[in-house]
C-alpha cells in the first residue's frame, strides 16, 4: 500500500503544453484581433447567459485577457472568471489567475488549507479549453464591441 497524503504531485509538462497549445489555437479562432487593447467580445447564448472576453494588455510577444461568465441568475462568486496570458512567440495560452486565486502554482500539496487540487493549474487550463470549445460551437453569436 502506498502513501498518497502529502506526496508531492509532479505535473506532466508535455500534457500542460498540449493543453496550452490547443487553448491558444481556440482563442485565435475566437479573437481575430487579440492584439487590440480594450476590445471586448461578447457571446450571448440566451437572455440570461453570456460570456465576455476582454483584452487587458497587449505587447509584442504577449497579450493578457479576461474571460468571465455573466448571468442574471445565481451568486456572483459562482460565476467563472479567468485571466489568460497568450504567448505569441510560443503559441501558447496559459491561465494565470482563476476565481480569485492570484497566481496558480504548478502543483499543490494535498490536503491544503484552501483545498486546491494537486493539479489545480492543469485542471483550470483544461476547464478553459472546454469553455472555449463551447464558445467556438456557438460562435455565430459572437458580437465584438469596443470597451
Amino acid at each position: 500500500m502506498t502513501r498518497e497524503i502529502g506526496r508531492k504531485y509532479v505535473p506532466k509538462l508535455a500534457n500542460m503544453h498540449q493543453v496550452c497549445d490547443l487553448n491558444y489555437g481556440r482563442l485565435l479562432r475566437l479573437l481575430p484581433d487579440c492584439d487590440t487593447l480594450d476590445l471586448e467580445y461578447q457571446f450571448k447564448f440566451n437572455a440570461s447567459l453570456s460570456y465576455v472576453i476582454k483584452i487587458l494588455e497587449c505587447s509584442r510577444y504577449t497579450s493578457t485577457l479576461e474571460m468571465s461568465q455573466k448571468t442574471q441568475l445565481g451568486y456572483e462568486f459562482l460565476r467563472p472568471v479567468v485571466q489568460v496570458r497568450l504567448y505569441h512567440d510560443a503559441k501558447m495560452a496559459e491561465v494565470i489567475s482563476a476565481q480569485n486565486i492570484g497566481s496558480l502554482k504548478p502543483s499543490y500539496q494535498y490536503p491544503n488549507t484552501k483545498m486546491y487540487q494537486k493539479n489545480e493549474k492543469e485542471m483550470v487550463n483544461m476547464f478553459l479549453g472546454e469553455w472555449l470549445q463551447f464558445c467556438l460551437i456557438q460562435n455565430e453569436q459572437l458580437h465584438p464591441s469596443e470597451a
